[in-house]
């Protein structure tokens, strides 16, 4: 995962968005240790328009469960864990360019990231993923029936403008890389059972990112 192994170009343009159990907001988007010392969590990729080579990649959707201690960004994550579901509605080349795309084989964000620490994986397996974001970002879900469930509702408050975002500009640990602008949420269902990973909980941090991801470079 930290060798580029295919010089196959590739773009992804999407939307990106996790929950976890840090308080709100999550530490490590500030590249701050998570809220309890470590962290678990959703992290979904819904791409909106996607290539590997010749291969469309339009709509699909990718979920990771994961998990680590410490700080992430200053290299002093430990026991990093992952396990990964696939858009079943990919055919068996959508697929192999999706797994070449977020294992880092083929470069770009995805390598980096993935070289920020050791990470076992658990597994993977293609299912029904069903992403909802609202276009004004009022609220945003993922539901793989009987594994995870993340319902997540924009943050807001008492001086916080109707329709308003609560947002983030030149987060210094954002997952999806530099560059982009970090919209604030609060889970209100966050629930996971599959390879190992199980919670169960609500009212912990979550945020919107889009994503813009090229290759091999």
């Amino acid at each position: 995962m930290t060798e580029t192994t295919t010089s196959t170009a590739w773009h992804l343009v999407g939307d990106w968005f996790d929950t976890c159990k840090c308080a709100i907001p999550c530490p490590c988007t500030f590249a701050q240790p998570p809220t309890e010392g470590d962290c678990d969590g959703v992290l979904v990729w819904h791409i909106r328009e996607g290539r590997y080579g010749e291969v469309s990649l339009d709509g699909l959707n990718f979920v990771m469960l994961g998990a680590f201690t410490g700080n992430i960004w200053a290299g002093e994550a430990t026991h990093s864990r992952a396990a990964f579901f696939i858009d079943e509605r990919a055919d068996d080349q959508q697929r192999a360019a999706l797994g070449t795309i977020f294992s880092g084989q083929a470069g770009g964000w995805p390598k980096r990231f993935g070289e920020l620490a050791e990470t076992e994986v658990r597994g993977m397996d293609a299912a029904p993923i069903t992403v909802e974001i609202d276009d004004d970002l009022g609220s945003w879900s993922v539901e793989i029936p009987g594994r995870v469930t993340a319902r997540v509702e924009a943050l807001t408050g008492p001086t916080a403008p109707e329709g308003g975002r609560v947002q983030l500009h030149n987060a210094p640990g954002a997952e999806v890389g530099p560059g982009q602008i970090a919209t604030w949420g609060r889970a209100t269902t966050d629930h996971a059972d599959a390879f190992g990973f199980s919670w169960n909980r609500s009212g912990k941090s979550s945020k919107h990112f889009p994503f813009d991801w090229s290759g091999p470079d």
